[in-house]
């Protein structure tokens, strides 16, 4: 008794002391002109080497973010961020320590859309930013200041927006570079408003003066690219400062990104590079940086929008050869998934797919969860040990963070999948549409607790090798040969775990392509086992394009024209 009295005395006297933390955010009229919903944040650090929005992380070095949602918040008025709001690391504000902290407010605004399915929900949308909450263009947010937490202040610390963020300039088209952007009729009629896709396009060498060629179609699936990456028609610039790479361990590693580049633009330029058009993709949607390339309850059909609209359009306006053994897909990480997804649900209108540290492509192994048969994503399954799984680990296995870690930072930053982030977009991309408009939760975001019927759901959608298993008799004859997976054996992510699963099938069937995997190598390793990732990394356009233009003398059809674009 006299343990749980004194248990009960400590919990008081935390909570007492602790509780005071409470803010009150004022909304300026000057900087809004009517009502606004979004995500309302309170971010805090005692670092002051960059403001407190570009300091959360899954990592260690993580400062802190409470966040809460406002609906109709009026100009002039001021919402309260208190201990109801949710946080990471800490859940709550009850939990902040005394102190000083520099302080920062931003609201991630949402919009509200009134979609073709019936169903009415408020999300961010992208503005140009690739889904960045701490980018995103008309974002509010104020200028950090220091604040003084206290155990005994009873006021509130009273914070205020004082500026936007602003918008972002569109690249420019160049010589060899061009930007196309197209609505898309079948997303607009989804989300009840106009939807654009978009590419960034390189064009071959000798393009203009070979007006009578029609090239092939090299597509890079992955994260939102700004503009075309890793393209540099001039060299390293020697007179920036080195900037050091702490992933990689290099210093003056943006002079090796720049050198790299600018050898690519040599390469392409060169006479001996396949003539190919070579193009990244714009998707960025309400949920994410990109679509994942497919057909979704909650995002809408952006499998058949890039696959019959955007590629199309693309192939007319740049001589594209417009057949499906002439288009190939490579990609790493959220691409690799993507590669292999599109070639796996449209066989006959990609060629070719390199996978390289592809997200999880077996939900038995969804990273280090098991989705049909563990009951709880966060903890191993013990009677009397609550072991968390690991999230993050480093090329020797050391962990810097947790799955309940990095689900919880994205619960912070908002809930009902709005976080932008990696678990979020998968359950966005992946579950069905629930009661509310909003994804079906794969499992409970504070608990852990796995729901077996969305499990389910995933397993017969877009677990791709339930679907290559269940389908071979028909996808085979159409996959031989164009099917290649690449990935590191200590990926900071687990993503070699679900690849071996995949790999047992494959190599049942006789499946004609690549599986090898980089010893100890970890995300993104993508099949040179010649360079480390800090080098490997960049060259994806070099690596898979000469090798897909060597691979399509055995796949293409009998009749097709390989000669006219190798000039």
């Amino acid at each position: 008794m006299r343990t749980l009295l004194l248990g009960c005395f400590l919990l008081f006297a935390c909570t007492c002391v602790r509780g005071q933390a409470v803010f009150s955010v004022l909304l300026p009229e000057n900087l809004a002109d009517s009502a606004l919903d979004g995500r309302l944040m309170l971010l805090l650090s005692t670092d002051d080497s960059a403001e407190p929005r570009f300091q959360i992380s899954d990592g260690p070095e993580t400062q802190l973010l409470f966040g809460r949602n406002v609906t109709d918040w009026e100009p002039g008025t001021r919402m309260m961020v208190d201990a109801t709001a949710y946080g990471y690391p800490f859940e709550s504000l009850a939990e902040l320590p005394a102190g000083t902290y520099r302080a920062q407010v931003l609201l991630h605004k949402y919009e509200t859309f009134h979609r073709g399915d019936g169903h009415t929900v408020k999300l961010p949308m992208d503005r140009g930013e690739g889904q960045q909450w701490n980018l995103a263009p008309g974002n509010l947010l104020s200028t950090p200041v220091e604040i003084t937490v206290a155990a005994d202040r009873s006021a509130p610390i009273e914070l205020a927006f004082d500026g936007a963020i602003p918008p972002i300039a569109e690249p420019e088209d160049t010589e060899y570079v061009k930007h196309i952007k197209i609505r898309s009729e079948r997303l607009s009629e989804f989300w009840g408003r106009d939807m654009y896709l978009g590419a960034h396009v390189l064009l071959p060498e000798g393009w203009a003066e070979h007006p009578e060629v029609e090239y092939p179609l090299a597509i890079m699936h992955g994260h939102f690219p700004d503009d075309f990456g890793g393209w540099r028609t001039t060299p390293p610039d020697t007179t920036q400062p080195c900037a050091y790479s702490a992933r990689f361990g290099l210093d003056c590693y943006n002079r090796t990104v720049e050198q790299e580049a600018y050898d690519f633009y040599r390469m392409w330029t060169g006479p001996d590079f396949p003539r190919v058009i070579a193009i990244e993709i714009q998707h960025a949607n309400p949920y994410y940086d990109d679509s994942y390339a497919v057909n979704s309850e909650n995002l809408g059909p952006y499998g058949d929008a890039i696959t019959y609209e955007l590629i199309p359009e693309i192939e007319r306006r740049f001589r594209g050869i417009g057949e499906g053994w002439a288009r190939f897909v490579y990609g790493g990480s959220t691409g690799g998934w993507e590669a292999l997804a599109v070639q796996v649900k449209y066989p006959d209108e990609y060629g070719t797919c390199y996978a390289a540290c592809p997200d999880p492509i077996d939900f038995h192994d969804y990273t280090v969860v098991n989705l049909y048969e563990d009951a709880n994503a966060y903890y191993l399954d013990s009677k009397y040990k609550r072991t968390e799984r690991p999230g993050h680990r480093d090329s020797l296995g050391h962990l810097s963070s947790t799955l309940r870690e990095m689900n919880q930072r994205e619960l912070a930053l908002g809930d009902n999948s709005r976080s932008g982030q990696q678990w979020d977009i998968w359950e966005a991309v992946y579950s069905p549409v629930g009661p509310d408009g909003y994804p079906r939760r794969i499992w409970d975001k504070r608990s852990g607790k796995i729901n077996p019927e969305v499990a389910e759901y995933w397993r017969e959608n877009y677990d791709l090798t339930h679907i290559l298993q269940r389908d071979w008799s028909d996808l085979g004859p159409k996959l031989k040969g164009k099917l290649n997976i690449y990935v590191g054996d200590m990926d900071n992510y687990y993503l070699n775990n679900a690849v071996y699963r995949t790999e047992k099938f494959l190599r049942s069937v006789d499946f004609g392509g690549e599986i090898t995997y980089g010893d100890r190598a970890e995300h993104c390793w993508n099949g040179d086992p010649t360079q480390p990732n800090a080098i490997s990394r960049l060259r994806y356009h070099r690596m898979f394009i000469p090798k897909w233009a060597e691979k399509v003398r055995e796949l293409a059809p009998a009749g097709a024209d390989l000669e006219a674009w190798r000039y």
